[in-house]
């Protein structure tokens, strides 16, 4: 009651005092918005925030009891889940202390950090209660209740949030405020449930030494209670030992290396084809994961099992590739380390094939890996901070990587887990190691092409504006399902059938292939649930055949669907592409396929292990320690995710003046010409020359051989933009996006007819520049071999620019010669644009055209060795008509429409201007 006094007295005094100033926003106010948030009730103003400060502190003591009381009611020998819990309640009060002391207007850092801890820890307290839980049934349906009504208001919470910030929506913010105050009342109510837990609970203050005068009673109160036949609570129900604590991280970070080595390689692969603009020879290196193969020779097998920990620390070359600046020689350690990790984890797990329970607990072990890994990717923008195409200029963390990579490996694997051949499983295993195989390769190919980045799936189901999908930081929930189909899958695995799983599996993948939207996201998380689940089970069973087959034939296959995943795009530069052009559904067919063979060869019942002899153990599930791993893995996604909520408040450099400096950057799939990952160095020259809009061509990454990544949710997030992905991984082309820091209204993906080459992406985007509408497209041509497909190309776009009412911008790569061929339909009556300078001749691929505008000036810099291609920028003034073609010196420009003097001359780390040597300017 006294909490519900600190929010609801402040509510009513503050509707009382300030009402039009607390349902004010930074969009809208009354009557727009007419009901306040929780935040906005609470915060600065007197009396309402004494009001709140008062109750809350008389609050502060019955809190502090209730964590304790539920300890003591709770707290049973060997068991730990009863002190993390207690622990996480006293760290979740003390920093509601923390936001309700500290306003945004105080600090607002420390306020926005112990808010977030606030709610970060709200989830394992929840989830801790239920599960210690008594048998008080009326109990148990109230906290469950309500820990529903909690989680589940969060959904729309988050989406009219985003209705309000995002898309600015009149009167979201209300009907956020209303599911905001639901939270409040569903996380009080949620501690107050336990009130029936107490009723049969007596505290007693006894006088021991008799200094009182009141009546002495000694109280002896001995319960006996049962415990329910809970999963999660009888799986977390053991003692905490911090060397087995410390085992398990030491394993997960083992398993964590794997994926970023693995991640790496197509990576470091890519660079050659890329650079030769075909098929290089390097590409070779993808196989280096059949290394397995090798575990079919007797005498190999036994040096490998007699040898694990100098395997996995050959493999860690892969970490220090980085410091190899020749690409061949960095690539060649890449590919020696990912064939020793594959060699080394296979072994592990053959060797474990006769303690079910130790092989769990390895298979665990890799699947938080790629948690972890794709948490990392998360956090650092889609780049993994240990891979070899980083270092400490771009944002890596390789020193620190290698480093504790040695100490997991040393940790992990100071046991023998060796199977001599004494513990060898009774009889053949049952079913077909070339079915197992398969499983195994759609699994593989599952997690790295789907799993191993949390914004892969967005992008998926991504359409442009306005935003009816989820975002790059709504990755955060494939996260959150990867992670619970692991628990689930060791948890609960007697209750969610192999063959329900597999019906995620298959429904999840065609419909995160075949739809849009939030709807196809939806099958992105069933998906991520149910293959993660899967996991443990197929590993396990492809563990007790031959390892040769399982796992050297899944590593194999899984090669070929990794190929086949590159030739659906990239058919027009390799022998046979034409049979799998445009042709995703059929490898994700073929994935799911295979993982279904993989299901169909699972025994019926789990199988019981049976030794020859006498086995020297059997291992201790740490199931539990791995449950508390993830869980911490999820608050730290959840808090990447916080921090990386675009403010989406973004102000353009030259308001006063109404400019728009726009530019065209074909950026190579952000790998520089020394193969570092490029996105700093590129976001220093957008910066430094003040881009408004920017279309990037060749930018689509999100393919394995890309390594899974997005460029422009760095750049938008650190230059502070909005971003348009442009047409997604699924449909099949190279890629465009658009960054703006005006807001993009709307904007409408299309692929130009192909019938030959390769498929041709535009972007027709509608932004409001200074309250005028205005039209950007960005368009990505065809090849010069492919001169039809160039030509309906031009005759597409070009009505397409001359179908658009407004001013408008075009930002390409045309492959065209000036004033030749199909510039004549970019230019000129039939698309109604203009060139931005007639009279440079010296273009072929990227060009700058535009309508409505008065053009101010044009600049070429140079690309440094960040990419193959220049960077081109034209300065365009909104609500000023077309003027001449006439050039003009600088002088009569007005400073702020000028380009940036720091270009001239040699400019800045390779960049320039160059071909006229300065900026064009125009009367």
């Amino acid at each position: 009651m006294v909490a519900y006094s600190a929010f609801l007295g402040a509510l009513i005094t503050g509707l009382s005092l300030h009402y039009q100033k607390i349902v004010q926003n930074e969009h809208y106010g009354y009557p727009q918005e007419w009901f306040p948030s929780v935040s906005a009730t609470i915060g600065d103003r007197y009396p309402e925030r004494s009001v709140f400060q008062f109750f809350i502190a008389i609050t502060s003591g019955p809190r502090f009891a209730l964590v304790f009381l539920w300890y003591t009611m709770t707290a049973r020998p060997k068991s730990s889940l009863p002190k993390f819990v207690f622990w996480t309640g006293i760290f979740r009060t003390v920093t509601c202390g923390g936001w309700t002391y500290v306003t945004s207007t105080d600090d607002h850092d420390w306020h926005d950090i112990f808010m977030i801890s606030y709610l970060v820890a709200t989830l394992p307290w929840t989830l801790g209660c239920l599960a210690l839980s008594k048998n008080n049934a009326k109990a148990v349906r109230y906290r469950k209740f309500f820990a529903s009504c909690f989680f589940g208001t969060l959904v729309p919470l988050i989406y009219f949030f985003i209705q309000h910030k995002v898309h600015k929506v009149a009167g979201a913010y209300t009907i956020y405020a209303f599911f905001e105050w639901a939270l409040v009342l569903f996380d009080v109510s949620f501690d107050a449930v336990t009130a029936l837990d107490f009723e049969n609970f007596e505290v007693v203050v006894r006088d021991v030494k008799g200094v009182s005068r009141g009546n002495a009673r000694s109280v002896a109160d001995n319960i006996l209670e049962k415990e329910k036949d809970r999963p999660l609570g009888n799986a977390l129900d053991q003692s905490f030992s911090w060397n087995e604590a410390l085992d398990v991280m030491a394993e997960t970070y083992n398993g964590f290396v794997f994926w970023s080595m693995l991640t790496s390689l197509g990576l470091t692969v890519w660079y050659f084809p890329l650079w030769h603009m075909g098929i290089s020879g390097y590409e070779a290196f993808v196989m280096v994961t059949i290394s397995p193969l090798l575990l079919g020779i007797g005498s190999l097998r036994s040096v490998v099992l007699q040898n694990v920990r100098t395997v996995h620390l050959l493999s860690l070359s892969g970490i220090l590739a980085y410091l190899i600046k020749s690409p061949e020689l960095r690539l060649t350690a890449v590919g020696f380390g990912v064939s020793m990790s594959c060699l080394g984890w296979c072994a592990t797990w053959y060797a474990e094939r006769a303690h079910p329970i130790r092989l769990e607990n390895r298979v665990l072990a890799w699947s938080a890996g790629l948690v972890a890994s794709s948490i990392a990717k998360f956090a650092f923008y889609t780049n993994n901070p240990i891979w070899p195409v980083m270092h400490a200029a771009n944002g890596g963390w390789n020193k620190v990587g290698f480093f504790v990579a040695v100490l997991a490996v040393l940790r992990s694997t100071r046991k023998s887990n060796v199977n001599n051949g004494g513990f060898e499983p009774a009889g053949r295993p049952k079913g077909s190691s070339i079915l197992a195989g398969l499983g195994l390769a759609g699994l593989f190919f599952g997690m790295h092409s789907l799993l191993s980045d949390s914004s892969t799936m967005t992008l998926w189901v991504w359409e442009g504006f306005p935003v009816r999908g989820p975002i790059a930081v709504n990755g955060v929930l494939t996260i959150v399902a990867m992670s619970g189909g692991i628990c689930s899958g060791v948890l609960y695995r007697g209750k969610i059938s192999n063959r329900n799983n597999m019906a995620f599996v298959a429904g999840g993948a065609f419909m995160v292939t075949g739809i849009s939207h939030w709807f196809g996201y939806v099958g992105a998380l069933a998906f991520a649930f149910s293959t993660m689940s899967l996991a443990p089970k197929l590993l396990a069973s492809a563990a007790q055949y031959n390892p040769a087959t399982t796992f050297g034939l899944g590593f194999f296959c899984y090669n070929l669907l990794v190929l086949a995943h590159v030739w659906v795009v990239a058919y027009a530069f390799v022998p046979g592409g034409p049979l799998l052009r445009e042709h995703t559904d059929w490898i994700m067919t073929i994935m799911v396929i295979f993982i279904g063979l993989g299901v169909y060869n699972l025994p019926g019942e789990e199988r019981s292990a049976n030794f020859k002899g006498k086995p020297r153990s059997y291992g201790r599930h740490k199931t539990p320690y791995y449950v508390y791993i993830l869980a911490a893995l999820q608050l730290l996604a959840i808090s990447v995710a916080y921090l990386r909520f675009p403010t989406n408040d973004y102000m353009p450099y030259h308001q006063d003046e109404k400019l728009i400096t726009a530019g065209v950057w074909t950026i190579h799939f952000s790998l520089d010409n020394d193969m570092w990952s490029s996105e700093h160095r590129m976001r220093d020259v957008i910066q430094e020359l003040e881009l408004d809009v920017v279309g990037l061509i060749e930018s689509d990454l999100q393919r394995i051989i890309m390594g899974n990544r997005d460029t422009t949710q760095f750049l938008a997030e650190d230059l502070g933009m909005y971003v348009d992905y442009g047409p997604g991984p699924n449909k099949h082309t190279w890629g465009c996006a658009l960054l703006s820091k005006f807001p993009i209204l709307n904007s409408t993906h299309h692929l130009l007819p192909s019938p030959v080459g390769e498929l041709a992406p535009a972007i027709h985007a509608t932004l409001d520049a200074y309250g005028e509408l205005v039209d950007v497209f960005v368009f990505h041509s065809g090849q010069e071999e492919d001169p039809e497909d160039r030509r309906l190309q031009s005759e597409y776009l070009a009505k397409l620019m001359h179908d658009s009412p407004r001013p408008s911008i075009l930002l390409s790569y045309l492959v065209t010669k000036p004033l030749e061929g199909n510039y004549n339909t970019y230019v000129g009556e039939k698309s109604g644009m203009k060139d931005i300078d007639p009279s440079d001749w010296d273009r072929w691929c990227e060009y700058i055209l535009y309508k409505g505008f008065r053009r101010s000036g044009y600049a070429r810099v140079s690309r440094s060795t960040i990419t193959d291609t220049e960077l081109q920028i034209g300065k365009f003034v909104v609500g000023k008509p077309e003027n001449s073609n006439q050039h003009v010196p600088e002088a009569q420009i007005p400073a702020g429409l000028r380009f940036p003097t720091m270009f001239r001359g040699e400019g800045v780390r390779g960049h320039k201007y160059h071909v006229f040597d300065e900026p064009r300017y125009f009367a």
